[in-house]
């Protein structure tokens, strides 16, 4: 199993990214291979000018392609996801995350950005045809501690057993998602098919 990661926070620093970063370990703990993207890695001038024909871009679209799964973490500003993200998930394709099962995680300062989850990144995820769009997790950024130094970074217990679930959730959609037949293989298979009426 494949599974893209994508870090929508512009900053070196970011709560969304430690919490994407215990999911890919968890995922990595468990046999699924992870391939990790930040928004902050493309050049911007690619993202504001909408270059398609990236290089960056174009290898981002094709491990999406040969993805089963994709973990988009996110802050929240302004009751809504980060617009560098927006512009990032612009690049994607029309129908990019068809057949594919979408775990949304989001950071913000208060409990109050909760719902952007549900009326701003899911709309856009879905816009995308997403196969499977679970429920995703909202932290709250006072449960989420940065490393400091020998200390690895930390998520408070009630988020953490949050996260797990979410994350045994999303394997087991991994799983148990119907693989998608090839056109040339449908095909032959209806024209190769006895018919009885």
């Amino acid at each position: 199993m494949l599974v893209v990661t994508l870090g929508g926070s512009p900053s070196e620093r970011s709560r969304s990214g430690v919490l994407l970063e215990h999911a890919r370990r968890w995922l990595q703990q468990h046999g699924v291979e992870v391939v990790s993207h930040q928004v902050r890695d493309f050049p911007a001038e690619d993202l504001l000018h909408a270059r398609f024909d990236s290089p960056q871009v174009q290898l981002l679209n094709q491990q999406v392609a040969e993805a089963d799964g994709l973990i988009v973490a996110t802050p929240i500003y302004k009751a809504s996801f980060s617009g560098a993200l927006k512009t990032l998930l612009d690049l994607l394709p029309e129908r990019g995350l068809q057949h594919k099962v979408v775990l949304p995680l989001a950071t913000g300062g208060s409990i109050a950005h909760m719902l952007a989850v549900d009326y701003a990144l899911k709309p856009v995820l879905g816009a995308l045809k997403a196969q499977d769009l679970l429920q995703g997790v909202f932290a709250d950024d006072s449960q989420i501690a940065y490393a400091d130094g020998d200390q690895p970074s930390r998520l408070v217990p009630v988020l953490q057993q949050r996260l797990h679930d979410a994350l045994e959730q999303f394997h087991a959609a991994l799983v148990r998602r119907p693989r998608p037949i090839e056109p040339h293989v449908l095909n032959e298979r209806l024209v190769n098919a006895r018919w009885s009426i």
